[in-house]
């Protein structure tokens, strides 16, 4: 019997909504004030750049390089690597940022003398955010958008990869992008990829399918 082995398990795909979903979430925070104002940026970021949770929650305000547009993040094992801010992500950090030190109550938080240790997304109290809380507005979001309430910040991680292979990206670039130490654990998103070609051509083909 040890020399049996065991069937191999298909991998589970990642799930992945559509672009308009995606636009329909980011939609659906305020932009009256700071916390409607971090929401949008803290779902526009998870989107743009295709971080974890842990990952957001755990950047600081000197993360951010507005000049260079791009965040500086650490992933698994403390390593850090720099990921691009799309502009609309951009323009909503930075809305955000605005609002926060022209607030007395939230601009304690990034003052001088605490800005090396600096949550970038802080919370009503002026604190780091928790992945708790993320996960709760997020369903927030959800709700107010009638989208599916099973869609999680996860979600709009495989999104981002998925999207940006539909789009023509290498999986080499999603790979650095992710912060997967092992190009086979991207390669699952190729098979979304292939089966959403598969299916557009069954669609489209005159000739794909048996009459």
């Amino acid at each position: 019997m040890t020399l049996i082995r065991t069937p191999r398990q298909n991998k589970r795909l990642p799930k992945a909504i559509t672009v308009e979903q995606v636009e329909r979430l980011l939609a659906a925070p305020g932009n009256a004030d700071v916390l409607g104002r971090r929401d949008r940026a803290m779902l526009e970021t998870l989107y743009s750049t295709g971080i974890r949770v842990s990952e957001l929650v755990g950047l600081n305000y000197l993360d951010l390089d507005a000049t260079g547009e791009a965040l500086r993040i650490r992933g698994k094992g403390k390593k850090e690597r720099l990921v691009p801010l799309g502009t609309h992500a951009l323009i909503a950090i930075r809305s955000y940022i605005e609002l926060v030190e022209s607030d007395a109550k939230f601009s304690k938080a990034w003052a001088e003398e605490n800005r090396t240790e600096a949550a970038l997304f802080i919370n009503k109290h002026g604190n780091r955010l928790s992945s708790r809380s993320v996960r709760r507005k997020l369903d927030k979001y959800l709700r107010e958008a009638g989208l599916d309430p099973t869609i999680s910040p996860h979600t709009l991680r495989h999104s981002f990869a998925t999207h940006l292979l539909d789009n023509g990206a290498d999986l080499r670039s999603v790979q650095e992008l992710l912060g997967h130490q092992s190009l086979s654990t991207t390669q699952v998103y190729t098979h979304l990829s292939t089966q959403r070609i598969q299916k557009a051509y069954d669609d489209a083909h005159p000739r794909a399918e048996a009459g």
